[in-house]
């Protein structure tokens, strides 16, 4: 049995972290700037959940006591939490290595250090810090997550057109998939290497256009798929195929498969 610090844990990704972690076993200790009431849908009865801030270094050092891994999933998609994201990285790896943790594991995004789009750069700073560490490191790097992908599509239904970029294509993955490969990576034992990257991605890989229309009859939504050009980093970025490892997949839920699954609350 492993000692889990998994900070973000009330997000997506780290909710599943949390639910395959408490399955297996394992003791878990939950990072987050606010504690879910306890009903709430991203709570799971089993771990511990505590509150700290690693912007401003929080309740880092109660939520890594005791703990052999950190698995950090933690996002800052807009503002302060984007601009302070490396940082925050940076002062809970300071604090895992101070209370004697063993290794972390953060989640980032495939080719992030191949983009000028802010988010992205945020991300290859923060891998950055997890590779200048203390302990041992690892960041998986996971291609878009289903998700995203669909809210771009209901966001355009809402007005009647539903977009499909130009030259794109997804290796879409699930956030259970990336759960699973975020807790493999922090149990694997011995460790590789001192710091290490991994990338997983979806089971296929289809254009915007076909993720479109699959989405368009799985939902039912109404609406005219049309396809528009992406412009800055971003639409470089997709063009480029920077967001697919063809041959490399390790996710098992396909789009068609997470789509279905999601039917009745779409």
């Amino acid at each position: 049995m492993t000692s889990l610090c998994v900070a973000g844990g009330t997000g997506q990704v780290g909710r599943e972290v949390v639910r395959l972690a408490l399955s297996a076993g394992h003791t878990v200790t939950v990072l987050s700037r606010h504690v879910p009431p306890s009903r709430s849908e991203k709570r799971h009865d089993g771990a511990t959940y505590l509150a700290g801030d690693v912007t401003t270094g929080e309740g880092l050092a109660a939520a890594v006591a005791g703990a052999d891994v950190v698995i950090d999933c933690l996002e800052g998609q807009f503002g302060k939490a984007q601009r302070q994201f490396a940082d925050g990285g940076a002062r809970l790896l300071a604090a895992a290595h101070l209370a004697g943790v063993r290794r972390a594991v953060a989640l980032s995004i495939i080719n992030c250090d191949l983009s000028t789009f802010s988010y992205y750069v945020s991300k290859a700073d923060k891998e950055r810090a997890y590779h200048a560490a203390e302990l041992e490191t690892a960041v998986v790097r996971a291609t878009q997550f289903h998700g995203l992908v669909a809210m771009i599509f209901a966001a355009g239904a809402k007005v009647g057109l539903i977009p499909s970029f130009k030259g794109v294509k997804f290796q879409s993955i699930s956030p259970v998939d990336v759960a699973g490969a975020l807790l493999a990576v922090a149990l694997t034992d011995p460790f590789p290497e001192r710091h290490s990257v991994r990338t997983v991605g979806g089971p296929e890989v289809l254009t915007m256009r076909a993720m479109a229309e699959v989405w368009k009859a799985g939902t039912g939504m109404r609406g005219k798929i049309i396809e528009l050009p992406l412009p800055g980093p971003m639409g470089a970025f997709l063009r480029a195929g920077h967001n697919l490892i063809p041959g490399q997949a390790a996710g098992t839920e396909t789009f068609v498969s997470w789509l279905e699954k999601r039917r009745e609350s779409l």
